[in-house]
C-alpha cells in the first residue's frame, strides 16, 4: 500500500509541475535560510557550554559608585582570591590577567609578535575543561619562567618537532615549554595562544614597587585588572556568596562601602554584558524569530497553493472515496505528497547550504560547519524541518480529505467563504513578516549611517595609530622628531591609551568643593600638548597644554567632567589626580570615544612622558607615503616587530562591526522573505487566471480592456498587501523604537521610512501578479471560452 502510496503522489507532483516547482523552490530557499539561521544562533547559545561544570561557574564583576558616577567592570582586584577562601561555598578560583604589552617571542632565526597572552593560576586546568594534550595535566605551570602553548602557536614555532623543553625567548628571559593543549573552542570567551603562571606577574608587580601601600598582587585593593572565576559548590545561591566576598573586601577596605561584587554565570557571558546589558542576547532572539518567520512564510506559501487548488482535485477525491477510500487512508496519501514534496526541498536546501555558507560565514563573522556528523546540526536540521512540515501539511490534508463525494461529483462543491478568509489571512500574514523586516532594514541601515556620519567632537579623518615598544616610548621625542620630518606627515601625537572604546577609569581624584565620601570615576588619558590640537578637539575654556614641564600639575577636563563634579568656573581650580595635585586649565568640548549607545562620561588629559600609542595625521592623498615614512622609523627603533597600525576611523567602525552584521543580515533576510512571498503570490495568480479563464474570455467578448482586466485580477493581492502593511507598521514601529533605545543617540523613526516601504510592496506585489495578469488578458477569448 506504501508503494501505491508513493507512486501516486508522484504522479501528482509530476503532473503539476508548474505549482510543484514553485513550492520546491519556497520550501527550500526557505530552510536553507532557517537552517542557517537556526545554526548561526545554536552557536551564539552555546558559548562557554562544553565545560563539564559550566552552569556551576562564575565570574566576578565590579560595581563602582553609585548614582550617575556608577559602573560596572568586569575585572576584580586581586585578593578576591585569597578572600575566597574564607566562603566554604566557593570550591576553586582562577585569575586570567591579560598580558597588554606586544611581546616578541625568539626561537632560533623565528621572531613572531604574540599579543593574546595572559598571566593565569594554576588552578585553571582544574576549574575549566581546556585540554591538556602534552605535558603534566596536574601542574601544567611548574615554574615562574613556564609557558603552556596552544598546538597552533607551537605548530609555529617548532614545527613537527616535540615542543616540551623547549626555550622561547621573550625581553632577556627563557621560557621553558611546559605543557601544550588543544586551541581554545571558538566557542569559548576564552581565546588566548600562550599562557604564563601569575607568580611570574606577581614577581613583576612586587619589582615595580606595588601599588602604593599595597606591595603584592594579594594585598592590591586599588587595581581591578583581573578576569576572576570561581565554581561554587552545588546548590549555592551566587548572590548569597557574592554578598559574602563583598562584606570582606569592605572590611579590608572601608572606603569601598559602596562597591560590591556580583557572579555572572559563565554561560552568560558572551551574550550578556557585565552591566546585564543584553544587547547581544537580544540579537539572538531577534534572529531565532527571523528563522521561525522566514520558515513560516514558505510554509504559507505551501498551505495557499494546496488549499487554493483544493477544488480542482475535489472529483479525485470523490471517486477515490466511492470506490472505498477511507478519509484516514486519504490523509495518509496528502501527508505522503507533502513529505515528498518536502524531501526535494530538503535536498535542495542542504545543496543551497553547502553553496552559501562560506557567503553566510564572511556576512555573519562566524565559521559554521554544515556536517551531518555533527550531532547539533542533525537537531537544528530535524527541528526546522519536521516543524514546517507539521505547519504545512496537515492543514491542507485534513481539506483535501474533508470533501463530500457527491456533492463534488455534482459540481456543487464549495470550499467556504471560510476557507477563502483564511487563505487571505495566510497571505496578510507571510506579508506582514515581509513588510516588517524591511522597515527593520531601513530604521537600522539609516541608523548606522548617523552613527557614521555624526560629529563626534573630534576630526577621525585620516588619523592613524600604532602602539610602540618601550624603545620607542624612552626615545619618544627624538623619534617625534624623525617622524615629523617623514613626508606626508602633518603631525605626531602620543597617548598611554587607545582613544577609542578607553575603559580605564579611576576614582583616584579630589577638587575643592567635592563631598566627602563621593566616588567619581573619570577616564583619564596621559597626552602630549600635541594630541588635542592633532584631533582638532575643541577647547571652550582656558588653553591647551603647553609642552614644558609646569604641565605635569595641569589638567584638562572634558565638559561632562566640570558637569558632574560641579566645578563652577574650573579654569584655575585645584583638582587631584593620583595623588598628584595641579590645577584646571582648560576644558575640551565633549566627544565620543566610546560607543554611541551609551552617553559620554567624565574624562581628563594629563600631561606625563609616559606613552605607548603614537597618533599620526596626514592626508587622504599622502597615506600611503606616511606609513612608509612611519614604517622606517619604527624599523629604525625595532628590526625585529612588525609594524602594524590602524586608522581612527576603522576603529570607531570596529565598535559597530556587529550592528553592521546585523544590518546587512536583515537586508539579505527581507529580500528573502519577499522573494518567497512573491512566489507564492505568483503561484495563487497564476491559480487565480485559470479558474476565471471564462469570465476573462466572456468581459473580452463584451469589450473589456486589458487593463481593466488587469485590475479585476491584481486588486483583491493589492488589497491583502496594503492591509498588511497596515498591520505591520505599528508593530515594526514598536520593535524598533525598542531597538534603537540601546543606542543614547539615535534617529526619529521618519514617516518618510513607512512610505518608501509601502512604495516597494506595493510595487513588488505588481509586479509579481501583473505578468500572469496581463497574459490571461490577452489570451485569445475564443480559446478560453472553450476551455472546459
Amino acid at each position: 500500500m506504501m508503494k501505491n502510496y508513493i507512486k501516486s503522489a508522484w504522479r501528482n507532483l509530476w503532473s503539476n509541475r508548474f505549482y510543484s516547482t514553485i513550492n520546491v523552490t519556497g520550501l527550500s530557499v526557505g530552510l536553507a535560510v532557517g537552517i542557517m539561521v537556526l545554526l548561526w544562533v545554536q552557536n551564539e547559545l552555546s558559548y562557554d557550554r562544553f565545560h563539564k561544570n559550566a552552569n556551576n561557574i562564575y565570574k566576578i564583576n565590579s560595581h563602582i559608585g553609585t548614582g550617575d558616577g556608577a559602573q560596572v567592570w568586569d575585572g576584580s582586584p586581586g585578593p578576591l582570591m585569597v578572600f575566597s577562601k574564607q566562603i566554604p561555598e566557593i570550591k576553586q578560583v582562577v585569575r586570567v590577567n591579560n598580558a597588554f604589552e606586544q611581546s616578541l617571542f625568539i626561537y632560533g632565526d623565528k621572531k613572531i609578535k604574540e599579543s593574546r597572552l595572559a598571566f593565569v593560576d594554576s588552578t585553571l586546568f582544574s576549574l575549566f575543561d581546556f585540554q591538556v594534550v602534552k605535558g603534566n595535566k596536574e601542574k601544567p605551570l611548574p615554574g615562574m619562567y613556564s609557558i603552556i602553548l596552544t598546538q597552533s602557536t607551537a605548530k609555529k614555532y617548532f614545527g613537527t618537532s616535540d615542543p616540551i623543553g623547549q626555550i622561547l625567548v621573550n625581553d632577556n628571559r627563557n621560557f621553558t615549554v611546559s605543557a601544550i593543549i588543544k586551541d581554545f573552542p571558538e566557542n569559548s570567551t576564552l581565546q588566548y595562544d600562550m599562557l604564563m603562571p601569575m607568580s611570574l606577574y606577581a614577581d613583576m608587580f612586587t619589582k615595580w614597587g606595588g601599588n602604593g601601600d599595597w606591595k603584592t598582587i594579594d594585598e592590591d585593593l586599588g587595581n581591578y585588572p583581573y578576569h576572576t572565576y570561581l565554581q561554587l559548590q552545588e546548590n549555592v545561591d551566587p548572590d548569597e556568596a557574592a554578598q559574602k566576598l563583598t562584606k570582606i573586601f569592605r572590611d579590608k577596605k572601608p572606603d569601598s562601602k559602596d562597591n560590591y561584587f556580583s557572579f555572572q554565570p559563565l554561560t552568560t557571558l558572551h551574550l550578556v554584558a557585565s552591566n546585564g546589558s543584553a544587547n547581544a542576547l537580544e540579537t539572538v532572539r531577534i534572529f531565532l524569530i527571523v528563522a521561525i518567520l522566514v520558515l513560516c512564510i514558505a510554509c504559507i506559501n505551501y498551505v495557499n497553493l494546496s488549499t487554493a487548488r483544493s477544488m480542482l482535485r475535489s472529483k479525485e477525491v470523490s471517486v477515490r472515496k466511492i470506490i472505498g477510500a477511507a478519509r484516514w487512508q486519504l490523509f495518509i496519501q496528502f501527508i505522503i505528497e507533502s513529505v515528498l514534496l518536502f524531501l526535494f526541498a530538503s535536498i535542495l536546501a542542504f545543496i543551497l547550504i553547502y553553496l552559501l555558507l562560506p557567503l553566510y560565514n564572511n556576512l555573519s563573522g562566524k565559521n559554521l560547519l554544515f556536517s551531518f556528523a555533527n550531532s547539533n546540526v542533525w537537531l537544528v536540521v530535524g527541528s526546522a524541518i519536521v516543524g514546517s512540515l507539521i505547519l504545512a501539511s496537515i492543514y491542507p490534508a485534513l481539506l483535501l480529505s474533508s470533501f463530500k463525494p457527491l456533492q463534488a461529483l455534482r459540481g456543487k462543491l464549495s470550499i467556504g467563504i471560510g476557507k477563502v478568509a483564511f487563505r487571505k489571512v495566510l497571505v496578510v500574514t507571510q506579508f506582514v513578516f515581509s513588510v516588517g523586516l524591511i522597515i527593520a532594514t531601513i530604521v537600522i541601515s539609516y541608523q548606522l549611517k548617523y552613527i557614521r556620519n555624526k560629529d563626534l567632537g573630534l576630526d577621525k579623518e585620516h588619523v592613524f595609530s600604532f602602539a610602540i615598544t618601550r624603545e620607542i616610548s624612552e626615545h619618544y621625542d627624538a623619534a617625534k622628531v624623525q617622524l615629523l620630518n617623514q613626508p606626508g606627515i602633518l603631525d605626531v601625537a602620543a597617548s598611554n591609551n587607545n582613544l577609542v572604546a578607553n575603559d580605564a577609569s579611576t576614582s583616584d581624584t579630589d577638587w575643592d568643593g567635592k563631598e566627602e565620601g563621593r566616588l567619581f570615576l573619570i577616564h583619564p588619558n596621559a597626552v602630549d600638548h600635541s594630541f588635542i590640537p592633532l584631533l582638532q578637539m575643541k577647547i571652550v575654556a582656558g588653553n591647551n597644554f603647553t609642552g614644558t614641564k609646569s604641565d605635569s600639575a595641569h589638567f584638562i577636563l572634558n565638559e561632562t567632567a566640570v558637569k558632574q563634579a560641579g566645578i563652577k568656573d574650573p579654569i584655575g581650580k585645584s583638582f587631584t589626580l593620583w595623588g598628584t595635585k595641579g590645577i584646571v586649565t582648560g576644558v575640551v568640548q565633549d566627544f565620543n570615544y566610546a560607543s554611541l549607545k551609551q552617553s559620554i562620561e567624565p574624562a581628563v588629559f594629563l600631561y606625563r612622558p609616559s606613552y605607548w600609542r603614537i597618533y599620526v595625521k596626514t592626508t587622504g592623498k599622502d597615506a600611503a607615503r606616511a606609513i612608509a615614512g612611519v614604517q622606517k622609523v619604527w624599523k629604525s627603533y625595532n628590526p625585529d616587530f612588525p609594524f602594524e597600525y590602524s586608522f581612527l576611523d576603522d576603529d570607531f567602525n570596529r565598535i559597530y562591526s556587529d550592528d553592521q552584521r546585523t544590518g546587512t543580515l536583515f537586508s539579505v533576510f527581507a529580500a528573502i522573505a519577499i522573494l518567497i512571498s512573491c512566489l507564492g503570490l505568483f503561484g495563487l495568480a497564476t491559480f487565480t487566471a485559470q479558474v476565471k479563464i471564462k469570465e476573462i474570455g466572456i468581459r473580452k467578448v463584451l469589450g473589456a480592456s486589458i487593463t481593466s482586466i488587469t485590475n479585476l485580477l491584481a486588486k483583491d493581492f493589492i488589497v491583502l498587501v496594503l492591509t498588511a502593511f497596515i498591520i505591520a507598521s505599528p508593530l515594526a514601529w514598536i520593535a524598533m523604537n525598542k531597538w534603537l533605545q540601546n543606542y543614547a543617540y539615535r534617529i526619529n523613526i521618519s514617516w518618510w521610512i513607512f512610505f518608501v516601504t509601502g512604495l516597494i510592496a506595493i510595487a513588488v506585489t505588481l509586479l509579481t501578479v501583473s505578468f500572469q495578469a496581463i497574459k490571461a488578458a490577452i489570451a485569445n477569448p475564443v480559446k478560453s471560452l472553450r476551455t472546459e
